[in-house]
């Protein structure tokens, strides 16, 4: 996946030059270098640390433009791309200069021009400006090369030193570039080895002590190349990661924002936003490792606004404005509007604070109760309907605080209840500051929360420390991020949101919203949706399989599986969208909610409810999935049903129908269903999901899994089910760590948005004899051909996200090829354009904005839980019962007509009897009786169901047109795309 930290793609691209200069010029003094007239470079020594120090980056340049081949072009687009990411980080340091005079960014920036003048000196010296005035530099970068690919299979290509073959080779070989005087160390190493061996006539000599091996290139990772730029070097490329990344989280958090208002106000499902901010929260996580790696012990939140606001935020106020960018009537652009931003709103200042006075709190006396200097910060009772456009913006905040502290209070404590309630009931000794409150820890097989178990595990362990730490070098970007998420998703459905430009936006609350509004939908509690909601669907489905289990005369038949159900059941019941807490835990404190709603934890979070229900619709799905993995009965009907489709004797059935192509690749042998040889395709599926090899696999996995779980996600793993494998998005991005970059290929749905991005990375190829382009067949590009998009449109469709990404114009896609790519779109799935990335300039493997690639992923994530492809939202448990339903009848009315299949299956072959419904499925596919068809005809007409009516939500986000709705962006944040942030 592309970069998506300006900081991170600078210093990648930065190593990629260092790479290519020093691999160069060490190629260079493997051999005599004639007499040169350049006074530098016969100072230049080979390079065997991966460093290179500023006022060496032009002597090598020049040694290499006078010694090796011309330099490739994409050497000179990593040229611009660093020079161009220093110019902007040096402007918006200027600016900050210019409005409050500041030492030592003063300091740093003189060591960014420094810098840059350095660079484009070196840019010039290999002929940069000849060729930034050719032709060759207007063109797109090869669609089929990554730069990586480039640098790192052609380390010496560039070089053409007239050297013999085998010195060629042996240069190659030896990729230690240290042997400077070649003939005279190697001479030298051969005179060593001569003399007497030792023996018996031979005076035994001292054996010497084998040098230290010396240090080469090989020893050195890509990671470890740098640019040494002196005492402030290190400090300037600190304020570059802190202003990149600080950035990049500003607009991440204001996207989460927007999500939660479309939750309140445009009814997109809370399931879809919570599972958007567990990906933006791992994002911050992922960019805050990258980034603060090279900077050890200075990755704590604190250090970071030290550094940002100079240690003092009402200092900084001013010192960071944003401009509103527009495009004049001649095409120019100018800035439209500025502003100075509010450094503690922007800057997640106002919840760290509260953050950080929270755990000191706790820590004092750790009995889950606000001190009393705590309560004299905040209000005592907060007011949930306080009208927040009459009131004053330090009321606002103080009301927004005192959330906070009270929200954090009952988390912890419904968290932490387990453990407590050990020591103060049991009387058992726990020391709190030394108990793993993680979620590997021993503790989480004990179901208190959920989707919010990693931060509050995270924020216990915080808590439960003895007052007086340092606890403000442990509290971590990626914490008060989260933190600032779950507050914001609670404040804008209260109709206060922050925007770039006009600051703290003031609406109506939203009208009806309730937090639990689709958590409510999802479990049913009060049975007002006839086999939609879950809890219902449990209890029947218990009870039918009990009664099933007395057909085969084996009462334990499916016991683990009813029992696996019943726990299910009830962990919604007392902690998704609720909690025991309510109604109180011994010896734990009340909720400090409970003057207005004890249930606060949840009814006052749209966030706790949003990343619970898709964890309940994650868990719900692997339940459904595991439940007909090891029931006959969903096989069984799915394909008599196609049969009796193909002979023509009854109409598709919306349910079966709609199943048999949302797994096809579960239910069909390659996913295709079959119009003849009915039999065969049933053992054909069969056959390949219980073969030799797949058996052994799995056999391995369950034992490895058995040794290891943790929790009820890995007892539903669906990796070691024998047909009913495939995932949906949440389980996906959950099984990732909610990464798109570590989903595995094989999982990606062929036709989606996270398939489009990830074959901008296969290889394009161009036939030099018909100039005709193909895509690299990689696992992933062979689905989506089997899928019905053609080679042709692949390559169209890798090139267009290519020059979206590298700013290039982007190209409009005729209508014809989008009729095409719709109509190898599979029935019931929707097929459009992408949103359109912000514009970079990059090369490689460019940047991609965390707020454009969430735009896109979304489409997979809402399609999953509520849109076009809605395998999160169906209710598989509803779905079983009527299956069942559908057995029951065949089974009664062939039982009443004596039926010679039904007979064979059910009382006379003993075999048979032992797997009764698919006997006799088998024997009706196979022998297609005349009476059999009849009476399937009958039950299919008489049991005909259709798919919305086992869906959880009342309808699917997809609008009259066809299109989903939840591709609409709201249209306060329409104006972000075209904001810069100094």
């Amino acid at each position: 996946m592309a970069d998506r930290n300006s900081y991170l793609s600078y210093k990648r691209d930065t190593r990629y030059l260092l790479y290519w200069m020093i691999h160069n010029s060490n190629s260079i003094l493997r051999f005599p270098i004639p007499d040169d007239t350049d006074p530098d470079i016969p100072s230049i020594k080979p390079n065997t640390t991966g460093a290179l120090s500023v006022s060496s980056v032009v002597p090598v340049c020049r040694l290499i433009a006078k010694h090796g081949k011309p330099t490739p072009p994409i050497i000179f687009r990593l040229f611009q791309s660093v020079i161009a990411s220093r110019k902007t980080f040096y402007t918006a340091f200027q600016q900050i200069v210019s409005k409050k005079p500041d030492p030592e960014i003063k300091k740093s920036n003189d060591g960014h021009r420094r810098f840059i003048e350095v660079l484009t000196e070196a840019f010039e010296a290999l002929g940069g400006s000849k060729w930034a005035s050719s032709k060759e530099s207007r063109s797109d970068i090869s669609a089929g090369e990554t730069i990586d690919d480039d640098l790192f299979r052609n380390q010496f290509s560039s070089l053409d030193l007239g050297g013999s073959k085998d010195e060629d080779e042996d240069a190659e070989e030896e990729l230690d570039p240290t042997a400077v005087s070649v003939g005279a160390t190697r001479a030298s190493g051969r005179s060593k080895a001569k003399g007497k061996k030792n023996g018996k006539g031979g005076k035994a000599k001292k054996k010497l002590q084998p040098a230290a091996p010396q240090q080469t290139l090989k020893d050195v990772p890509l990671e470890s190349y740098r640019i040494i730029e002196g005492e402030h070097g290190l400090r300037t490329e600190y304020l570059m990661a802190v202003n990149s990344v600080l950035e990049e989280w500003i607009k991440l958090r204001h996207y989460v924002q927007s999500l939660w208002r479309d939750v309140a106000y445009s009814k997109l499902n809370s399931a879809v936003a919570g599972t958007m901010s567990n990906i933006a929260i791992a994002m911050v996580k992922q960019t805050e490792s990258a980034v603060f790696l090279e900077f050890p012990g200075h990755e704590s939140y604190q250090v970071i606004m030290n550094t940002i606001t100079r240690g003092n935020p009402d200092v900084a106020q001013g010192m960071f404005h944003i401009s509103l960018m527009r495009i004049s009537p001649l095409g120019e652009v100018e800035t439209g509007f500025e502003s100075d931003i509010n450094v503690r709103e922007q800057f997640f200042i106002h919840a760290y604070t509260d953050l950080v006075d929270f755990v000191k709190d706790f820590q004092k006396t750790r009995s889950g109760k606000p001190t009393d200097t705590m309560m004299s910060t905040i209000y005592k009772s907060w007011d949930p309907k306080l009208n927040l456009q009459t009131a004053s913006e330090k009321q606002r905040l103080k009301w927004r605080r005192t959330y906070t502290i009270y929200w954090l209070y009952d988390l912890i404590n419904v968290f932490s209840a387990i453990v407590r309630q050990r020591i103060s009931m049991k009387g058992q000794k726990w020391v709190l500051e030394n108990i793993d409150w993680s979620t590997k820890g021993p503790w989480s097989k004990h179901r208190r929360l959920f989707g919010l178990n990693e931060f509050a595990g995270e924020i216990t362990t915080l808590a439960m420390q003895k007052h007086g730490g340092d606890i403000e070098q442990r509290i971590r970007p990626h914490h008060v991020f989260q933190l600032q998420c779950i507050v914001d998703s609670m404040t804008v459905s209260r109709g206060w949101s922050i925007n770039y430009i006009r600051g703290h936006v003031l609406n109506s609350p939203a009208i009806d919203f309730r937090p639990r509004r689709d958590v409510d939908l999802f479990l049913d509690r009060e049975n007002k949706h006839i086999g939609r909601g879950f809890l219902q669907s449990v209890d029947i489905i218990t009870q039918v399989l009990e009664k099933d289990a007395m057909l085969y005369g084996d009462p334990d038949r499916v016991k683990s599986e009813s029992e696996v159900l019943t726990i299910m059941k009830e962990d919604f019941i007392d902690w998704l969208g609720d909690s025991k807490y309510r109604h109180g835990l011994t010896n734990i404190p009340p909720s400090l909610f409970s003057s207005t709603n004890a249930n606060g934890l949840h009814e006052y979070s749209p966030f706790s409810c949003g990343v619970g229900l898709a964890e309940g619709l994650d868990l719900a799905y692997a339940l459904g999935n595991n439940l007909w993995d090891r029931l006959p009965e969903p096989m069984c009907v799915i394909h008599l049903h196609n049969m009796m489709v193909e002979l023509g004797l009854i109409r598709e059935t919306g349910l079966l129908s709609s199943l048999a192509q949302l797994f096809a690749d579960s239910f069909f042998h390659e996913g295709k269903a079959p119009k003849e040889d009915f039999i065969g395709a049933l053992n054909s599926v069969c056959a390949s999901s219980t073969s030799r090899q797949a058996t052994f696999q799995r056999k391995a996995l369950q034992r490895s899994i058995s040794h290891t779980v943790v929790d009820i996600h890995d007892v539903l793993n669906s990796n070691v089910n024998t047909i009913f494998r495939q995932k949906s998005w949440l389980q996906l991005y959950r099984e990732a760590d909610w990464l798109p970059e570590r989903i595995n290929e094989a999982d990606i749905f062929p036709v989606s948005s996270l398939a489009s991005l990830r074959i901008t990375q296969a290889k394009i190829s161009r036939d030099p004899l018909t100039g005709k382009e193909s895509i690299e067949r990689t696992p992933l590009i062979a689905r989506m051909e089997a899928a019905g998009i053609s080679n042709e449109k692949l390559v169209y469709m890798s090139q267009t996200q290519r020059s979206l990404r590298e700013g290039l114009e982007e190209k409009e896609i005729p209508e014809e090829l989008l009729a095409a790519a719709k109509a190898a779109t599979p029935e019931g799935y929707e097929f459009g354009r992408t949103p359109k990335f912000e514009n970079q300039d990059r090369v490689g493997k460019d940047i991609v904005s965390g707020r454009d690639l969430l735009e896109v992923l979304k489409m997979d994530i809402a399609g999953d839980v509520s849109g076009s492809r809605p395998l999160s939202s169906f209710n598989y448990i509803a779905a079983t019962f009527m299956i069942i339903v559908v057995f029951n009848q065949l089974e009664a009315e062939l039982k009443k007509r004596r039926n010679p299949l039904y007979i064979q299956a059910y009382e006379e072959n003993p075999t048979m009897m032992k797997e009764k419904r698919l006997s006799l499925t088998v024997l009706i596919l196979s022998s297609i009786d005349e009476e059999c068809l009849q009476v399937l005809a009958k039950v299919f007409e008489e049991t005909r169901s259709g798919f919305m009516g086992h869906v959880y939500w009342d309808k699917l986000d997809v609008d009259d047109d066809g299109k989903p709705e939840y591709l609409k962006t709201s249209s306060d944040d329409e104006m972000v795309p075209s904001c810069a942030i100094m």
